[in-house]
Formats: structure tokens, C-alpha cells, sequence
């Protein structure tokens, strides 16, 4: 289990609900009348009927308000970026503010997850009741959440190990590619160094603008995302997605070949396997439906990415644990958050549990190119 200050989420849940009749009264006067934001039917009257925006997407009861739906109309109006702003911070109070301080065991005054091993399909751990691996890091209201997350008494501190780029390296080895596995030999900035290649110029000329864009596309290409995707991402035209895609397999032709190789295998065996011998059924990768085959064809390129990047952290957890058990530690692993580990430990055990978790880690599976693990240390889950 882990520790949560309840006072400090009881101040937060003053904090959301302010913020969201905030958030509210601007969708009011923007809108120019009330309705109920949390009707998915009143959303769609108000911003496809009343304002007049334009989206093609259906569902059965009628036009979809789905966040895809609102993300691609945020440039076209304020109201849809108001609603995702209204409901992320809905969601956050609801499910962590408001529900953590009730989940709190009486007799270890920490809340208790479950991590499950069966429920994703590429072999993830998954955490529910309350799901702790989906408190997201980059938004304010994320890390305002997690300042409530703190070490188990006696411990003092957090320490947070966290792969770096792991599906990307897994992805250089896995495909061989000679300029992908350089890149993570030699340690470079991978992002910056396919901006470079993509657009053409030296590393030194490339901006931030450029390398976000290159982000956007190394990890889309693990995901198997095309063109359409990708145009709705970085905001460009259908054309200029695909040509990023081409040059992206210019620049790194190991990878096209073994996504071929892999979808090839696949159709032939109906699976794919991740490097430790996890094998996932694909279905629908024959079928003459785009859409159901599409969907196949991602799932057996990420799962044997994803995958592989799941088992290693397992095999990095059951090590470490031994390890600290032989070791006679006081420091407990407390959370996983897929390529992170956190653990609770005393601040006198630092400078030895330290290099146990990134030895256990880097060494779990071992690669043709280096992992490398980020460690962080804070007296609260934010502060790593």
C-alpha cells in the first residue's frame, strides 16, 4: 500500500470545485445560455446545432462528443477546448480527490491498489480499485495529486526509476536498424536526431518546434499510427503526414522492414510474440473490413514493442525484490507505473538502494543497444 495525506486532498477538493464553476461559468457565457456539461446530448446540441461546428462522427444515440471529437474542433472554436478542460478536471476530482481519502484502510492508513496481470493484453500490469497508473504526470492537476502520495512510515523518502524511451530501444532491437540502435549506442537525442534526418539539416538547426514533431512521429510509428492520425496530431495536411511517414522510413529502413516482416508473420500464425515468448492471438488480420484489419495490424506491431518493454519490468521487479530481501532493506517497492518503479525506503538506504534498482533494471533483459533508467528522489510522489 501507499500512504496519502487526506488533509491535503481535502484543500484540493476545495481547489477543483472552484475551479471547475470557473471553468463552467466560461462555457456558460461563451455558449450564451446553461446546459448541463455533463450531458454528452446537450454538449452536441450546443456546439453541432447552436454554434454550428462540423464533425462526421456517429455513435448510436447520435453526434459523437467523444474527447477525439473535441480535440480536432479546438481550433476551430473555444467551446471544445472548454469542455476537455471542464471534464479533465471532473474526472480528476472524482476519481482521485474525492475517492482516495474512502479507499484509506483503517488499519494501515495507506490505500491498498490491485495490480492485475491478466486484464492488458500486451502483458502490462494494470492497476484498479483505485487505478494508480493513470494519474496523469504532465498536467498541473496530476501532479497536484500526487503531493498527496507519500513515503510509508517510518520511511521518509520516494524514490521513483523510470526506463528511458524503453519501447523505442526495444524497438532498435527488435528491427536492427543500423541509424535507430547508433543513436541509443552513442546517446544521442533521438527525437532531435530524427528531426534532423526527417527534415533534412544539420542537428544543430534543428528547433524545438521540430524535435516535438519528430516526438510525435517515433512513438506514433510504434503505435502503427498513419497518416490521418498524424495529420490530426501536429495539426498538418493529410499530404504532408504522409511524406513525414516516407521519410521517416527512409531514414530508419530496418524498422519498415521488420514491421513488414512481423505483419507478414502474423498473418501466416494468427499471433505475435513478444522477446521472452509472451504470445497475443491477433484476429481480423485477413479481414476484408479496413477498419477491424487497421485496428489488427497496430496491435501486432506494438504488442511485441510493448510487450517486451512489460516483461522487462517484471523481470526487473522480481530481481530487485530478491535483492532487497537478501539484502536485509528496509525499502519496499510501492507502485508500478508501467516503466516506472517507486519505492518507499528510509533516507539512510539511499546510496545503496540507488544503484540496486538501476543495476536490476538495466540488466533485466538484456539489448543489442544500452537501457537506461532515470532516477528520482523527493519526500512526496510529485517531487520525483
Amino acid at each position: 500500500g501507499v500512504t496519502i495525506d487526506t488533509a491535503i486532498l481535502d484543500d484540493l477538493r476545495k481547489d477543483f470545485r472552484r475551479k471547475l464553476e470557473e471553468v463552467a461559468t466560461r462555457i456558460y457565457q461563451t455558449a450564451r445560455c446553461s446546459f448541463n456539461i455533463g450531458s454528452t446530448k446537450q454538449v452536441a446540441e450546443i456546439l453541432f446545432n447552436k454554434i454550428g461546428l462540423k464533425t462526421g462522427r456517429k455513435t448510436k444515440t447520435g453526434l459523437s462528443t467523444g474527447s477525439e471529437v473535441l480535440e480536432e474542433l479546438v481550433n476551430d472554436h473555444p467551446l471544445p477546448g472548454m469542455i476537455l478542460e471542464y471534464r479533465h478536471l471532473d474526472k480528476m476530482l472524482s476519481t482521485y480527490v474525492e475517492a482516495l481519502p474512502g479507499m484509506v484502510h483503517p488499519e494501515t492508513g495507506r490505500v491498498h491498489t490491485s495490480f492485475n496481470q491478466f486484464i492488458a493484453a500486451t502483458g502490462r500490469l494494470s492497476s484498479s480499485n483505485p487505478n494508480l497508473q493513470n494519474i496523469p504526470i504532465r498536467s498541473p492537476l496530476g501532479r497536484d495529486i500526487r503531493k498527496a502520495f507519500l513515503p510509508n512510515p517510518p520511511h521518509d523518502l520516494f524514490l521513483a526509476a523510470d526506463y528511458s524511451q524503453v519501447e523505442l530501444r526495444v524497438l532498435a532491437h527488435l528491427s536492427k536498424d543500423v541509424a535507430l540502435q547508433d543513436a541509443f549506442v552513442h546517446n544521442k537525442d533521438i527525437h532531435a536526431e530524427t528531426a534532423a534526418r526527417i527534415f533534412d539539416m544539420p542537428l544543430e538547426m534543428v528547433t524545438g518546434d521540430m524535435r516535438a514533431q519528430a516526438k510525435v512521429i517515433n512513438f506514433g510509428i510504434l503505435y502503427g499510427m498513419g497518416a490521418h492520425r498524424l495529420s490530426r496530431e501536429l495539426g498538418i495536411s493529410h499530404a504532408q503526414a504522409k511524406k513525414f511517414i516516407e521519410e521517416y522510413f527512409q531514414v530508419y529502413p530496418g524498422v519498415k522492414q521488420w514491421m513488414d516482416q512481423t505483419l507478414e508473420q502474423a498473418r501466416e500464425t494468427g499471433m505475435v510474440s513478444t522477446l521472452s515468448g509472451r504470445r497475443r492471438i491477433i484476429p481480423n488480420l485477413n479481414t476484408r473490413n479496413f477498419n477491424a484489419r487497421s485496428n489488427a495490424e497496430r496491435m501486432a506491431i506494438n504488442t511485441p514493442v510493448q510487450g517486451a518493454a512489460a516483461d522487462m519490468i517484471k523481470i526487473a521487479m522480481i530481481v530487485l525484490d530478491t535483492e532487497i530481501q537478501n539484502s536485509d532493506l528496509e525499502a519496499r517497492m510501492v507502485l508500478q507505473v508501467h516503466d516506472e518503479l517507486v519505492l518507499s525506503l528510509p533516507e539512510s538506504e539511499i546510496n545503496i538502494v540507488r544503484p540496486l534498482v538501476e543495476k536490476c533494471m538495466v540488466s533485466a533483459m538484456p539489448l543489442d543497444v544500452p537501457l537506461q533508467v532515470d532516477i528520482k528522489v523527493g519526500r512526496t510522489w510529485a517531487q520525483c
